[in-house]
């Protein structure tokens, strides 16, 4: 079996936080001495009602949040897809969160893992 040169992520989250920065969801966190390339993202809402979610970046270097989707609808029963054949590149201790209003929303994630020593 051949090493591959990075690891792979998978996280799946139900979103239950309200409100966003500090206090919304952390669905994934970058770990120290990596870069990520997040390949996959995607919001399903399994209620029967129109539910809106909020994804957020935050980003180590300036300890900002920064909108990725916000306060998208996402109808009953139904999904959304932020990344397929997009990328979205983090660094160590950047962050993926997320909120929504209610409902039965979940998150998933799946990417690549980078080890980079130069990263803290």
């Amino acid at each position: 079996m051949v090493a591959l040169p990075y690891n792979t992520f998978f996280k799946s989250s139900t979103i239950t936080a309200s409100s966003g920065g500090a206090s919304a969801d952390v669905i994934y966190t970058v770990p120290p001495n990596h870069d990520c390339v997040v390949t996959f993202m995607h919001v399903s809402n399994g209620g029967s009602s129109t539910t809106n979610v909020t994804v957020q970046v935050y980003t180590a270097v300036d300890t900002t949040y920064h909108h990725l989707l916000d306060n998208k609808s996402i109808a009953g029963n139904d999904v959304y897809n932020l990344v397929t054949s997009d990328r979205i590149y983090l660094h160590a201790g950047d962050k993926i969160v997320a909120f929504g209003g209610g409902g039965d929303l979940e998150i998933t994630a799946s990417g690549e893992e980078h080890y980079n020593p130069n990263r803290i």
